[in-house]
């Protein structure tokens, strides 16, 4: 039987006005769980993930709103148009079983220009010793994991360019090795999924690059509950 967290999505709206002009709309999304089995750790989660959520509003999102300002003025006094900020932070859950939960979350920025921003994070944690888990952690015997993982992403990397389908920046062997990050990762039932940012490797219309490494090839196996 496979032990599953109940999950319910919260969000924190709203539309910010200057002279009423409407020069900011946000909404960020962040879960809540629900769990007897693990109760203690799941309210700790749940305070943890509605503060994250709120800090970001407090601070990143209102000087984000005081740029919006500005930008707002300086195309009322020079006669262009004024385009609308934007802040939308998503989540995904895409591990949740064997006492450990998985998701990443996604949050993209508008602030004028051709395109808004996606800046990735995930978090990865072991509901039962009620702790983050870290990359290190699926390769217990493998202490050159990471010398490994960027030889497994270069050699994805080589297929897709073979087969003509994907953009990647020509030094891309360079661009994976300086911007590989240990906290850049998130589980999905068939195995670890590591992630670079946006034109970290590849163009912006690459998107965000992802590379799977399935359980059993060089990533350890999921512990299960006891």
């Amino acid at each position: 039987m496979v032990y599953r967290i109940l999950e319910k999505k919260d969000s924190i709206h709203n539309d910010l006005y200057y002279k009423n002009q409407k020069t900011l709309t946000y909404t960020i999304y962040y879960p809540q769980f629900a769990s007897d089995k693990f109760k203690p750790f799941i309210n700790k989660l749940n305070i943890y993930y509605k503060a994250e959520a709120t800090l970001y509003q407090k601070y990143h999102v209102m000087k984000l709103y005081q740029m919006s300002v500005d930008d707002y003025e300086y195309a009322s006094a020079n006669n262009f148009p004024f385009h609308l900020y934007e802040v939308l932070v998503e989540y995904q859950l895409t591990y949740n079983q064997n006492c450990m939960l998985s998701l990443y979350f996604d949050r993209y920025e508008f602030t004028g220009g051709a395109h808004g921003m996606t800046t990735r994070s995930g978090d990865t944690w072991n509901l039962q010793k009620g702790q983050r888990m870290t990359l290190s952690d699926f390769f217990p015997d493998n202490k050159n994991y990471l010398s490994d993982i960027i030889e497994f992403v270069n050699q994805q990397i080589e297929n897709d360019i073979k087969k003509g389908n994907e953009y990647y920046f020509e030094d891309y062997a360079v661009l994976v090795k300086e911007n590989i990050n240990e906290r850049n990762f998130y589980l999905v039932p068939e195995g670890v999924v590591i992630f670079f940012q946006l034109y970290e490797i590849a163009p912006y219309v690459s998107g965000i690059r992802t590379f799977l490494i399935p359980f059993g090839e060089g990533a350890a196996a999921m512990p299960g509950c006891k």
